[in-house]
């Protein structure tokens, strides 16, 4: 079955190269059936996120029906970026399997600075929000 889903990702590899996409590719499956594979296709969406695993994720969403994919394994041709591992997570995939480990000379070009607000004038603001996420939580687990 690995050979299988191995030869399907390196066709969405041959695609995404075919496109001039960076040549990444990701398969969902669940149950052992694929129900979801993509390639990248930022360079032709525009779109930072469209990464494969981004890509497949938002298929097997709609396959599902659901935002929860924790009886689903993804397969994809390199270990994921923080981006894409964030949005796994946050996906619920129990497992990622990876072909080859990211470039090591691959350097990372971010360099955003994260800043919390912590102003005198905002503090009113935050209090605000703390108390409407704190009450959205505590009535989504009674």
């Amino acid at each position: 079955m690995e050979t299988k889903i191995i030869e399907i990702l390196l066709k969405l590899v041959n695609k995404a190269y075919k496109k001039e996409e960076t040549p990444v590719a990701a398969v969902i499956l669940y149950n052992n059936k694929i129900i979801a594979k993509s390639y990248n296709k930022r360079n032709k969406t525009n779109k930072t996120i469209d990464h494969a695993e981004i890509l497949a994720i938002q298929k097997a969403n709609k396959k599902l029906k659901s935002w929860r994919l924790n009886k689903c394994s993804m397969y994809v041709t390199i270990k994921p970026c923080d981006m894409c591992m964030d949005v796994i997570r946050e996906a619920r995939i129990s497992k990622v399997y990876y072909l080859v480990n990211r470039l090591e000379e691959k350097k990372i070009y971010n360099k955003t600075e994260v800043i919390p607000l912590d102003s005198k004038e905002v503090e009113h603001l935050k209090k605000v929000y703390l108390k409407k996420i704190t009450n959205f939580w505590k009535n989504k687990r009674i």
